[in-house]
Parts: structure tokens; C-alpha cells; sequence
């Protein structure tokens, strides 16, 4: 399985920005998806994640702001992301559990910077 991640870029404070996710190869083998950050000398964190039966869960950070969504369908998950502030400035990770209930693998990051 192989993610790709799209839509990141250059907003100002409480703009908005919508990022995807799309899985390819076996996808009939990824149950969980999710979007982690990390932001530079910061750990990665989670940022949202949601089953396949649609369940969310968020970091308190981003409650309120953010909604994950997923098309099971197509295999996407998306990110939107409002009233963005500053401290969202990150390299965002779309994430998923691949044949198991645990998040496993990553794929490669799209930057989001917000200007104050």
C-alpha cells in the first residue's frame, strides 16, 4: 500500500486548507486512516483518525477546527482544516493501519504554513 498526500501550502491566519489522501496497491488491507504534523524541533503528533466505520477522534489543538473524512470507496481521506493559526505551521503526514488496528505506515508529508 502506498499513500500520497496533496494540498498543502501557504495560508494566512484563519484561512482555511483542505488536504487529501489517497491509498493505492491493496487497499482492501487498510482499515484506519489518519493525519499526523510535525513541526520543526517538535515531536510528530497525531492530529486526527478516523475507522473504517467512520469514527473520529482529534488532538484538543484542532477540536472544533478540523474534520477528517474519508471516502472508502476511492480509498481517501481528507483533512479540512479552518481558522488556522500559526502554530498549525507543519509538515502533515496522512497515516494508516495496514492489515492491523494499529497505525503502521506513513507517507510522505505536504508542508502547511500559516503566516500570522
Amino acid at each position: 500500500v502506498q499513500l500520497q498526500a496533496s494540498g498543502g501550502g501557504l495560508v494566512q491566519a484563519g484561512g482555511s486548507l483542505r488536504l487529501s489522501c489517497a491509498a493505492s496497491g491493496n487497499t482492501f488491507m487498510v482499515n484506519d486512516m489518519a493525519w499526523y504534523r510535525q513541526a520543526p524541533g517538535k515531536q510528530r503528533e497525531l492530529v486526527a483518525q478516523i475507522t473504517v466505520g467512520g469514527t473520529t477522534n482529534y488532538a484538543n489543538s484542532v477540536k472544533g477546527r478540523f474534520t477528517i473524512s474519508r471516502e472508502r470507496a476511492k480509498h481517501i481521506v481528507y483533512l479540512q482544516m479552518n481558522s488556522l493559526k500559526p502554530e498549525d505551521t507543519a509538515v502533515y503526514s496522512c497515516a494508516a493501519a495496514i492489515a492491523s488496528w494499529q497505525i503502521n505506515l506513513w507517507g510522505q508529508g505536504t508542508l502547511v504554513t500559516v503566516s500570522s
